[in-house]
C-alpha cells in the first residue's frame, strides 16, 4: 500500500466517525457532539488534501487520470461545500446528510483500483486534464451536498412540528439546495463541456464525438440548465426543486457508474 492510500484510508474512517458522530448529534442533541463531527469531517479532508498532495508528487500529474481519483476528488469538494455551507449558514445539522454521502463516496472509492498512473495515456498528456477534470469533479461535488439537503429539505417536510424543530427551516435547505447547485454548475460548465469540447478536439480531431461519457455529461448539464430556468423563471421551489436536485445527482452517478462499465475514449479511467 502506497503512503498516498495510506492517508485516504485515515481519511475514511475520519468520514465514518463524523457520519457515526452527527448521527449521534441528531439524537441527543448536544451541540458538542455535532461540533466534535465537524471536526472529525474536516479532518478528513485535511488527510484527503494531503494524500492527493502526495499522489499528485508521486505520480508526476495532478491525480485526476483514473476514477478512483475522480470520486476521490468528488467527495473532497463535497466536504469543501459543507465547509462554505457552514460558514455561511451556520447550521451544524446539515452534516447529518452530508457526511453519510461523503462516506458513501470514499467507500466507493476505495473499491476502485488505486494504482499510481507514472506514464498517461497520450490523450491524458495535456493541461487540459487539470482543467477538464478537476472542475467536472469539483462541479459533482457540489451537487453531491445540493443532493444531500434536497433529500434534508424532503424529511423535514414530512416530519411533524417537533422534528421539524430539529432541522433547519424548509425554507433555508430550499435555499442551500440553490446555492450549492449555483455553485457547481459553472464549474461543471466550464470542466465538463466547454474545457472538455477542446480537449477532444486537440486529442481525437473533434469537438464531439456522441462517446458515452459526452453524451452523459451532456444530459447532467442540460438537466441542471432546466432546474436553474425553473427556479429563476418559473420561480419553482420547494418540493420540485429539492425533487429535481436529487434525481440531477443520481443521473451524475449513472453517468459515473456507465463509465466504468461501457467502452468508449472515457474508458481509460
Amino acid at each position: 500500500m502506497t503512503p498516498d492510500v495510506h492517508l485516504f484510508t485515515v481519511s475514511l474512517w475520519l468520514y465514518l466517525a463524523a457520519f457515526v458522530l452527527f448521527t449521534a448529534y441528531f439524537a441527543l442533541r448536544h451541540v458538542s457532539l455535532g461540533r466534535l463531527a465537524a471536526v472529525a469531517l474536516f479532518a478528513g479532508g485535511g488527510f484527503q488534501t494531503a494524500g492527493l498532495g502526495l499522489r499528485w508528487n508521486l505520480a508526476g500529474h495532478i491525480p485526476l487520470s483514473n476514477m478512483f481519483e475522480y470520486a476521490t476528488a468528488m467527495s473532497w469538494m463535497a466536504v469543501v461545500s459543507f465547509g462554505l455551507l457552514l460558514w455561511r449558514y451556520r447550521k451544524l445539522v446539515v452534516g447529518v446528510f452530508v457526511a453519510p454521502l461523503v462516506f458513501a463516496l470514499v467507500v466507493a472509492a476505495s473499491m476502485l483500483p488505486k494504482d499510481i498512473t507514472q506514464q498517461l495515456v497520450p490523450a491524458l498528456q495535456s493541461y487540459w486534464l487539470t482543467i477538464h477534470v478537476s472542475l467536472a469533479a469539483l462541479g459533482e461535488g457540489a451537487f453531491a451536498v445540493a443532493f444531500a439537503v434536497s433529500v434534508m429539505y424532503l424529511v423535514t417536510e414530512r416530519l411533524g412540528g417537533g422534528g421539524k424543530r430539529r432541522l433547519p427551516s424548509p425554507e433555508l435547505l430550499d435555499e442551500i439546495n440553490y446555492r450549492a447547485i449555483a455553485i457547481g454548475y459553472p464549474l461543471f460548465t466550464i470542466g465538463a463541456l466547454f474545457a472538455g469540447a477542446i480537449w477532444a478536439h486537440n486529442a481525437w480531431g473533434a469537438f464531439w464525438s456522441w462517446d458515452p461519457k459526452e453524451v452523459g455529461s451532456l444530459i447532467i448539464w442540460l438537466f441542471y440548465t432546466g432546474y436553474l430556468h425553473a427556479r429563476l423563471q418559473r420561480d419553482w421551489r420547494g418540493t420540485r426543486a429539492a425533487w429535481m436536485s436529487i434525481i440531477g445527482f443520481l443521473m451524475t452517478v449513472l453517468s459515473f457508474v456507465g463509465n466504468i462499465y461501457l467502452s468508449g475514449n472515457h474508458s481509460y479511467g
